[in-house]
């Protein structure tokens, strides 16, 4: 069994192991149908567990790991190739076997893996989709500009959900905010839908003046102890199309359905699989497309859920959920440590 990590900060990458295939039976720490394959994709954060039988002739085998860099129009990146040798007791080779890796941008191959995983239904700690939906989001994400009267050419990065561009307060944390119930610290208003409607993943949109400016704020969306919150992230072409591995703290979620392009409420929900799901805690949502998960929100505090591409964090492509306290001492948030440190 070998447990494949993605550490990397601003890398979703391509790996696999010369002249072997590999079965996954688990991502991030979630069982799944055993899924044969000769790559594995991976963003930042995800954990992928793969079975190898090692069964080639003796001798030595890289494995090797390269970026997937979907941005388009492309941005520079660290275009390296990372290497391990996997060796065979009693080889005695000194050149090690080369897998073939994709090309940096091969969409098509790391679509292919991130959307043919399934989860392991009724397996150990499986746990059925939730039917009954209580709150829909639509939320859109990508890059943005921000207004900034002391920067050159008065703008500056900026990335946002719903066009809400995330700062964490630095008075308080949010979670003694909730649990001390503070005011001032951040809000419970975050929208449900974007503020406007548009061709979203067009990039002839890309620089819309009307469109591409954000705004900073600290909001949260509040849920009840044990709803069922469906979300619809929704890639959009500002600045360029690119994959953003979506995290979202406190929960794992079922990922029902992923595409290309615009989501469509009529026709896309027919796509969803209720039946085995791949379960995860961090969705690489396509480039210029969309991806739908749903999650049950029996954990209570502040949670935040953000890109994990780690440039994409300081610049507010984030937001909160804030989930009440259950009826029970098990499911009410405990008081922070005595030696919590201090904003």
């Amino acid at each position: 069994l070998l447990r494949i990590i993605n550490a990397a900060l601003n890398n979703q990458l391509f790996f696999k192991i010369a002249n072997h295939k590999m079965k996954v039976v688990a991502v991030d720490a979630s069982y799944t149908e055993p899924y044969v394959t000769d790559v594995v994709v991976s963003a930042p954060g995800q954990t992928v567990d793969v079975l190898v039988t090692f069964d080639q002739p003796i001798g030595s085998y890289y494995m090797a790991a390269l970026p997937y860099a979907s941005t388009f129009p492309a941005i520079p990146f660290d275009n390296t190739t990372t290497r391990g040798i996997i060796q065979y007791m009693g080889s005695t080779s000194q050149t090690p076997v080369m897998p073939a890796l994709p090309a940096f941008n091969d969409t098509p191959t790391a679509h292919k893996f991130y959307s043919n995983l399934t989860g392991l239904a009724n397996g150990p700690q499986w746990i059925p989709v939730p039917l009954d939906v209580h709150e829909h989001m639509f939320v859109t994400m990508g890059l943005n500009f921000e207004r900034c009267e002391t920067c050159p050419g008065l703008v500056r990065a900026s990335a946002s959900m719903n066009n809400e561009s995330f700062q964490l307060p630095n008075t308080l944390s949010m979670l003694e905010a909730f649990f001390f119930n503070v005011s001032g610290i951040y809000t419970d208003d975050f929208p449900d839908q974007p503020p406007v409607k548009f061709d979203y993943t067009n990039l002839s949109l890309s620089v819309d003046p009307s469109l591409v400016f954000t705004q900073k704020s600290t909001k949260v969306k509040k849920l009840k102890f044990n709803s069922t919150v469906e979300i619809v992230f929704q890639n959009t072409a500002f600045l360029g199309i690119e994959n953003h591995p979506i995290h979202i703290h406190g929960f794992n979620f079922h990922v029902l359905a992923q595409g290309f392009g615009n989501y469509d409420p009529v026709n896309d929900p027919k796509k969803f699989n209720f039946v085995n799901p791949q379960a995860r805690n961090t969705i690489a949502v396509p480039v210029g497309g969309w991806a739908v998960v749903r999650f049950q929100a029996n954990n209570p505090g502040v949670w935040i859920t953000h890109c994990h591409l780690d440039v994409h964090l300081p610049w507010g492509l984030a937001m909160g959920f804030e989930v009440e306290n259950g009826p029970t001492p098990s499911t009410t948030l405990p008081p922070p440590p005595l030696d919590l440190p201090k904003c």
